[in-house]
């Protein structure tokens, strides 16, 4: 009996056409009932647009009341964008550019967001869609917009700063012990004292670590419940507010675009405003931990504008917390020869992390020996070794920038072995004086 063979086509199901997730975005500038009935009816059109046109599927309207004289937080256009964000919305139709957002700006950095995640925006005033051939014209023409309205509304700003600065006002002060009400300063009774407390103890000798672990200790915290490092103490009780008075414009803002600040040195005018609010310092006390800072800048850095920096700075981290070791110089208190020692075993102790500290001779000793060299060389070891790693105590391990390691183990040695080497080398000593003597009697016979 003959075969017979036919090949049936696989059936073709044709899909139904992917619809287009659309949603609108309306606004008004006014609370009056005439602007929000405009709106009311703008969110009743752009709903029966969205049904009624094939291939659309409705995503929702969102629609925000902007009212004069307050700041617009724009909540409908915030849940916009994390419903796009999401993947909810594949298209957003809007009546104008100027209706999109507040300026120039904030319209640029927002369709620059939605185009990279595959959302289009059509403004329908401009017949212009973002994801079109016409979305690229419309990005350079908001920026350029952009940046000349960000100059505009810098110079505006400025001129307000200055005109505040001219009359001894502060533009915005945020400082520990004090809130600014009215444009004026006024204390923070609980944060002055604890300031007071630290300005006792820093002069009694405590330093800026101390200080630290002392408030932690108290369960003292910072404004916004964060930990207060003992250099935001310092400089808390050296600022010029603490004492009463003001130094206005100590920071510019280089760009209107990027808002880079950089500190002023003298690129712009300074303003000093002496008893313009009340002290949290007396005049006697903020003086003498001016001059108990400035003791200290000179005990360990002879030259405040030129830190001391060490061969070893930053290359140095700690297997066991992830900190970096630092250098403890000698004639600092406990330290008789210079050390390397994990940061937060420094500032919080033996709980925080079990790392025990490097003298630096032995640390130079074994980077020679590491590179191979009889002595420890600086520039050798910049230009060779990337980081050193202490995965455990007596173990260093050295990465070189050409990628080779090499793990190397150092003890440093006890109180004991010192001692008990210092009495082999007397007796050695008094041994060879007295095979000297020995001759020196022989050669005479």
């Amino acid at each position: 009996m003959k075969r017979t063979i036919t090949q049936i086509a696989p059936l073709v199901i044709q899909q139904a056409p992917k619809l287009l997730r659309v949603a609108a975005y309306a606004r008004v500038s006014s609370g009056k009932e005439a602007m929000l009935h405009s709106l009311s009816a703008q969110i009743s059109h752009y709903s029966a647009k969205i049904q009624k046109t094939p291939g659309w599927t409705y995503a929702g309207v969102y629609a925000d009341e902007a009212l004069t004289g307050t700041k617009d937080s724009r909540e409908e256009f915030q849940k916009l964008l994390t419903a796009c964000r999401v993947g909810k919305i594949d298209l957003i139709i809007t009546k104008s550019v100027s209706r999109f957002a507040r300026n120039t700006v904030t319209t640029l950095k927002t369709i620059r967001e939605l185009r990279q995640i595959g959302v289009d925006v059509y403004f329908e005033e401009q017949n212009i869609h973002t994801l079109g051939t016409d979305g690229e014209f419309l990005l350079t023409l908001l920026a350029a917009y952009a940046e000349e309205e960000a100059r505009s509304v810098s110079e505006n700003q400025k001129w307000r700063i200055k005109a505040n600065f001219e009359q001894g006002l502060p533009w915005s002060v945020t400082m520990y012990g004090y809130r600014q009400v009215d444009g004026r300063l006024e204390i923070v009774p609980e944060e002055a004292g604890i300031l007071r407390m630290a300005a006792d103890l820093y002069l009694e000798g405590y330093g800026g670590e101390r200080l630290k672990r002392v408030l932690a200790k108290a369960g003292i915290c910072g404004r916004h419940g964060n930990e207060m490092t003992g250099h935001s103490i310092v400089n808390l009780l050296c600022n010029e507010k603490s004492a009463g008075n003001l130094l206005l414009q100590k920071k510019y803002v280089t760009d209107p675009l990027t808002k880079l600040e950089r500190i002023n040195r003298g690129e712009l005018p300074q303003y000093f405003v002496e008893g313009s609010h009340k002290p949290i310092l007396d005049g006697d006390t903020y003086s003498r931990i001016l001059a108990e800072r400035a003791r200290r800048a000179a005990r360990y850095h002879p030259n405040p504008q030129t830190p001391p920096t060490y061969p070893f700075t930053g290359r140095i981290s700690c297997g066991k917390c992830g900190g970096y070791f630092r250098r403890k110089i000698a004639g600092a208190p406990g330290y008789k020869k210079p050390v390397w020692i994990c940061n937060t075993f420094n500032s919080k102790g033996k709980a925080f992390c079990a790392s025990k500290q490097i003298p630096e001779a032995i640390l130079e000793n074994v980077a020679a020996q590491a590179m191979g060299l009889p002595v420890f060389q600086a520039s050798a070891f910049t230009e060779r070794i990337k980081e050193i790693r202490v995965p455990e105590n007596g173990t260093l391990i050295f990465v070189f920038f050409d990628g080779h390691e090499s793990s190397l183990t150092w003890k440093n040695a006890s109180r004991r072995d010192s001692w008990d080497e210092q009495a082999r080398q007397k007796a050695r000593d008094l041994a060879l004086r007295r095979a000297a003597e020995r001759r020196t009697v022989l050669c005479r016979q």
